[in-house]
């Protein structure tokens, strides 16, 4: 089944090497596919995978996804000054001490530098740890993604059954406007009947005048081409809700046609209960493109 919503949202959460993480991911409508990540600093590398995982997953949602870190406290690295560095940069800042261009640093100011304050595990991590991680983290992404995508399905159901219920009333009323619209020839003959016959009682009708003003006020109101074409989209709309592939986007296009058909129906409309079936069929519409803007 087609039929997908675009609300929903993911929860995981696991531990690696001593580093706890939590992954939340939440899902609202979008016309495209917008992913908003919130990482912790020196995550950047899975960034691009991570948006790689969600495009796999999911063709329109505007995501918002955030990876929270915590680290087991009987688990923390200990820390140390890299003096080297510190050498380094007091060094470099000589010249500018002895020139008066700035103040000597506090000790307080150096260790605040980037850098001059180590963890141990990052100072002792290589390129196999750091992958280990990310591979990880990805991991449960993936898993809080797919948590999703089944809190999506689930909506999904719930938008087939409004959009089926919708799809049959819209097919009942087609069917009524087209027993509505069968009837439209003697009626409109009646019609100018009576509005002759009111102008003067004396006035005398010449019966194949009548039948040819009869015919043309017919022609001008036939529907027969649109209820035709809202057939068809009713069709289309079936077979959509059966299709494999993401209905979204054609359901707000076949939206539009089912709003143009239905107005150019009442604006022809000559008859008073096919104008009536004309204002349900657009109530019905309207209901359609609302539940298929939640569709991926």
């Amino acid at each position: 089944m087609s039929i997908v919503g675009m609300t929903g949202f993911g929860r995981a959460e696991g531990e690696h090497a001593g580093q706890r993480w939590i992954w939340e991911v939440k899902s609202v409508n979008g016309r495209g596919l917008d992913l908003k990540l919130r990482l912790p600093p020196g995550l950047d590398a899975i960034e691009q995978p991570a948006r790689a995982a969600a495009a796999k997953l999911f063709k329109r949602g505007s995501l918002q996804a955030s990876l929270t870190l915590t680290r087991d406290p009987s688990a923390a690295a200990s820390t140390r000054v890299d003096m080297d560095l510190v050498a380094r940069l007091l060094e470099a800042g000589e010249p500018l001490i002895k020139a008066k261009s700035v103040r000597r640093p506090r000790w307080d100011g150096v260790l605040a530098l980037r850098g001059v304050v180590v963890s141990e595990d990052q100072a002792d991590s290589n390129e196999e740890t750091r992958a280990a991680s990310e591979a990880a983290l990805l991991a449960g992404f993936e898993h809080a993604l797919s948590l999703l995508a089944e809190a999506r399905a689930s909506e999904g159901r719930m938008l087939a059954s409004v959009l089926g219920e919708l799809r049959d009333k819209m097919e009942g009323l087609i069917a009524r406007a087209r027993l509505s619209a069968a009837t439209a020839p003697a009626a409109a003959l009646e019609r100018i009947k009576t509005r002759l016959a009111a102008l003067s009682p004396d006035v005398q009708l010449d019966p194949q005048r009548l039948a040819q003003e009869a015919a043309l006020a017919a022609s001008r109101a036939d529907v027969a081409e649109e209820l035709d074409r809202l057939a068809a989209h009713a069709g289309e709309l079936r077979t959509l809700m059966t299709s494999n592939e993401p209905a979204g986007r054609r359901l707000d296009f076949l939206g539009q046609e089912l709003t143009r058909e239905a107005n150019t129906l009442c604006s022809k409309s000559a008859d008073l209960e096919l104008t009536r079936i004309g204002l349900d069929l657009k109530a019905v519409v309207d209901q359609i493109k609302e539940q298929a803007a939640n569709v991926e």
